[in-house]
C-alpha cells in the first residue's frame, strides 16, 4: 500500500473515533438520565441488598480540569470528567428489620434508613481502567440517617457482605457535606438520640461539629463537641482529634484529645473530665459495675488500646472528689474472658467517714433519693434495708486496693485509717482485709459477701473480725468519767448469714461474739452510779473521782438466727462485781439486757437493784426494777417507825466475799469464735428469745 493511501486510511479512522467520541459526548451531554433511573435504582437495591431509589432529578455534567478537582497531565487534561448530581435519594431498611422498634419511634419497617437532599460526586474515567473509583470530592447536602434495631438485635445498618472480594477499589479523597443528621432509636439500650452534624470550614484543627439530644436508657441525654474530618479518619499517622462535652442525667463526662491510628481505632490518648450524683450511674457510659457513692467529680488521662471485647484501658493519675472526700489513683481495666477485669489503687488522703455510707445503702432517705436509689430506709431501723445489686456483680471481676489516710469523722467516732483490697471474681465479693486504726488500736476483719452462687438475688456473707489494743478512755470520747479509765479491750466475732442485704444478713446471721479486757482501771463514780450506791456516788463526787482498779471484763454472745445471747458478761473489779445478761435481736434491732450490781466491801445508802437496758437500737432505754427498789424502801420507813438508826439497815450491804473468776473468764474469751457455713443453722439451747418486760 502506498503510504499516501496508508496516511489517508489513519487520517479517516482518527476522524471516526473523534466523530464517534464527539457524537457520545454530544449524547451523553443531552441524555436525559432520568430515563435510566429505574436500571439505576434496580441494580443499587440488588448490590446493597435493601431499596434504593433516586426520585429526584438525576444529571450528569461534564467538568474541566479545575472543576471535577482533576490533576492530570499532558493529554490527560483535556478530556473533561463526569459529575453526577442526585436529588432526593432514598435508602430503606433490610426486610428483615420488623416494626419491632421502640414504642412512639418514628423509626420503622417502612421508613428509610437515610435519606440526601442532594448527592454529588466526580469520577476520575481514567481510574475506571485499573478497576478503581476515585471520587475526588463526594458531596451531601442536608443528609438525614435513621439508624434502628429492635429488641431482637436485628439493626438496619449492618449491609450484605458479599461471599466474593470486589476486584474494584474506592478511593474518595474529599467528602463535603451541610446541615446533616443522625438518629439512633435502640430497643436494646432503650436509646432514641438525635446527632446534628454539619463540616467546620474555617476551623483549623476540627472537620466537623455536633449537637445530640436524646434519651438514652431512659434518662435524657444531650451533648456536643467536634471531631476531625471524616477523610482523616483513613490517615494511619496523623492522631484523629477529638473533643466532646457529655449529659446522661445527671452525670456529665468532659474529655479532649486524640484517637490514634482511627482507620483501625487503635489507640485513645485524651483528657477526661467526670462529674455525677454516684459512681455507680457511669454502667450507662462505661458498662462498668462500680459501687454506690456520693456526688463525685475526678479528673484524669485516659489511655485506651482498643481491640475486641473493649480493649485496654487506663484512668491514670486522677484526682477528685468524692462527697467531702478526695480520691486519686489509677484505675486500669483489662477485656478478658470470661469476664473483663478492673484493677488499680485509690488513696484517700482526707476521708469524711459519711462519705461510706452509701457503699452499704446506709445513707439518709434524702441521699438515697439525690443518687436515684429508693427511699427505702425505715425511721426506726439502724442497718440499712437497701438491698445489695448483686446481680451485677457477674460481669466484671475487681482488685483494687483502697486507703485513707486521715478520717474526719464524728466526734464520739474513734477511727483513724482504713486500708482494703477489694477482690471481685465469679460474682463473689471480698474485703481481705478490711483494716481499721480504732482508738489507739487496731480492727482486722476479712469479709466474704456470695453473690454469684446464690442463683438468686441473694447473698451468702461471712466476716471474721478481730479487735486489737482498743484503748478505753479513747473507745468512748464523749464518756467523761473514762478519760482518765486505763486498760485495752480485745475482741473477737464470727459470723455468717444469708441475705440481700445489711439488715437481712444481720437479723439471719449465726455465730459468736466475744471480748475481753484483762487489766485496767476505770471510774469509781460510773461503777458507783452503775450499782447505785447512792451515799458512795455523793461522797466522791466532794472528795474527787478516783480510779478503781479493774480485774476483768469478759463478754460471750451466742448469735442463733439474728439472736444475741449472752452466755457469759462480767465485769469484775476490786469495788464492784456486775453481772450482765440477757439478749440482743439484730433482726428487730431490740436490746433486752438485764445488769446485776454486787459490791465488794461495805456500801452505805446502796439501792442496789438491777438496771434493764431495753428498747431499739436508735432509742435504748436504761430503767431500774422499781420492785426492788420499792422493797428496800418500803423496809426502810417500817424500821424508821421503830427506829431512827435502824432505817439505815436495809440501805447497806456488804457484798460478795469473793471476787470473780477472771482466770476462767479470760480464758474462755479468748477462744477463736466459729460461725456455721452461710445457711446453716446450729441451734443452741442457751439461746433464748427476746424477754419481754414492761418498762
Amino acid at each position: 500500500m502506498k503510504p499516501s493511501r496508508r496516511k489517508a486510511i489513519a487520517i479517516a479512522v482518527g476522524a471516526a473515533i473523534i466523530g464517534i467520541a464527539a457524537i457520545a459526548l454530544v449524547v451523553l451531554q443531552n441524555f436525559d438520565w432520568n430515563r435510566a433511573r429505574p436500571w439505576l435504582n434496580a441494580r443499587a437495591s440488588e448490590a446493597l441488598g435493601r431499596p434504593f431509589a433516586i426520585t429526584g432529578d438525576l444529571s450528569v455534567t461534564w467538568l474541566g480540569e479545575h472543576g471535577a478537582g482533576q490533576q492530570s497531565e499532558g493529554w490527560r487534561r483535556m478530556i473533561p470528567w463526569p459529575h453526577l448530581v442526585a436529588r432526593d435519594v432514598h435508602i430503606g431498611n433490610p426486610p428483615a428489620l420488623d416494626a419491632v422498634v421502640p414504642v412512639g419511634s418514628s423509626v420503622s419497617a417502612a421508613s428509610d434508613m437515610a435519606t440526601i437532599g442532594e448527592l454529588s460526586f466526580s469520577l476520575n474515567p481514567f481510574a475506571l481502567l485499573d478497576k478503581k473509583i476515585v471520587i475526588p470530592a463526594l458531596g451531601f447536602d442536608a443528609p438525614s440517617v435513621h439508624l434502628a434495631r429492635n429488641a431482637s438485635g436485628i439493626n438496619n445498618w449492618t449491609f450484605r457482605a458479599s461471599d466474593q472480594p470486589s476486584p474494584w477499589g474506592l478511593e474518595i479523597k474529599l467528602i463535603r457535606f451541610s446541615k446533616g443528621s443522625i438518629r439512633l432509636v435502640d430497643a436494646i439500650s432503650r436509646a432514641d438520640l438525635t446527632m446534628a452534624i454539619d463540616t467546620l470550614d474555617a476551623d483549623p484543627i476540627y472537620g466537623v461539629g455536633w449537637k445530640l439530644h436524646g434519651r438514652f436508657k431512659g434518662e435524657p441525654a444531650s451533648g456536643e463537641g467536634k471531631a476531625g474530618g471524616v477523610l482523616s479518619l483513613q490517615n494511619q499517622t496523623a492522631p484523629y482529634p477529638i473533643l466532646a462535652s457529655l449529659k446522661l442525667g445527671k452525670t456529665a463526662i468532659d474529655l479532649a484529645g486524640t484517637l490514634t491510628k482511627p482507620s483501625k481505632l487503635a489507640a485513645l490518648d485524651m483528657k477526661l473530665k467526670i462529674s455525677g450524683v454516684s459512681m455507680a450511674r457511669l454502667d450507662a457510659f462505661t458498662g462498668l459495675v462500680l459501687p454506690e457513692t456520693p456526688p463525685f467529680t475526678t479528673e484524669g488521662h485516659l489511655i485506651g488500646i482498643l481491640g475486641a471485647g473493649g480493649g485496654h484501658w487506663t484512668y491514670k493519675d486522677f484526682q477528685g472528689k468524692v462527697g467531702s472526700s478526695d480520691i486519686r489513683g489509677t484505675l486500669d481495666y483489662q477485656s478478658a474472658t470470661p469476664r473483663p477485669l478492673l484493677s488499680g489503687t485509690v488513696v484517700s488522703h482526707l476521708l469524711k467517714f459519711s462519705d461510706l455510707a452509701p457503699l452499704i445503702g446506709a445513707d439518709s432517705n434524702a441521699s438515697k433519693r439525690k443518687r436515684g436509689a429508693p427511699a427505702v430506709q425505715p425511721a426506726n431501723k439502724a442497718f440499712p434495708v437497701e438491698p445489695f445489686a448483686s446481680q451485677r456483680w457477674t460481669g466484671i471481676d475487681a482488685d483494687i486496693k483502697f486507703s485513707a489516710e486521715k478520717i474526719i469523722k464524728d466526734k464520739n467516732l474513734p477511727l483513724e485509717k482504713l486500708s482494703t483490697n477489694l477482690h471481685l471474681k465469679d460474682g463473689i465479693l471480698s474485703l481481705k482485709p478490711l483494716n481499721f486504726d480504732v482508738a489507739g488500736g487496731s480492727i482486722t476483719s476479712d469479709i466474704k459477701l456470695d453473690g454469684g452462687t446464690t442463683g438468686e438475688n441473694v447473698i451468702k456473707g461471712e466476716i471474721k473480725a478481730a479487735a486489737r489494743g482498743l484503748k478505753l478512755k479513747l473507745l468512748f470520747p464523749g464518756v467523761d468519767l473514762l478519760k482518765e479509765s486505763a486498760g485495752e479491750i480485745n475482741g473477737d466475732a464470727s459470723l455468717s448469714a444469708v441475705g440481700n442485704s445489711i439488715a437481712s444478713l444481720m437479723g439471719a446471721s449465726n455465730g459468736e461474739f466475744k471480748t475481753f479486757i484483762s487489766k485496767g482501771t476505770v471510774s469509781k463514780i460510773m461503777l458507783e452510779k452503775m450499782g447505785l450506791n447512792i451515799g458512795s456516788v455523793v461522797l466522791a463526787t466532794l472528795t474527787g473521782d478516783k480510779q478503781v482498779k479493774l480485774n476483768c471484763m469478759a463478754a460471750d454472745f451466742a448469735v442463733n438466727k439474728g439472736l444475741m445471747h449472752a452466755r457469759s458478761f462480767t465485769i469484775d473489779t476490786e469495788d464492784a462485781l456486775l453481772e450482765v445478761s440477757g439478749d440482743i435481736s439484730l433482726a428487730d434491732e431490740q436490746l433486752d439486757l438485764t445488769i446485776k450490781p454486787g459490791s465488794k466491801g461495805l456500801r452505805v445508802f446502796s439501792l442496789r437493784a438491777p438496771l434493764y437496758v431495753q428498747g431499739r437500737f436508735k432509742q435504748p432505754v436504761v430503767s431500774v426494777d422499781k420492785g426492788v427498789m420499792a422493797l428496800k424502801a418500803g423496809g426502810a420507813i417500817a424500821l424508821g417507825v421503830l427506829a431512827p438508826v435502824a432505817a439505815v439497815l436495809p440501805l447497806i450491804t456488804a457484798g460478795p466475799k469473793a471476787n470473780g473468776d477472771c482466770a476462767r473468764l479470760l480464758a474462755a474469751a479468748r477462744v477463736k469464735p466459729v460461725a456455721p457455713p452461710p445457711g446453716k443453722v446450729v441451734r443452741s439451747k442457751s439461746v433464748v428469745p427476746v424477754r419481754a418486760r414492761n418498762l
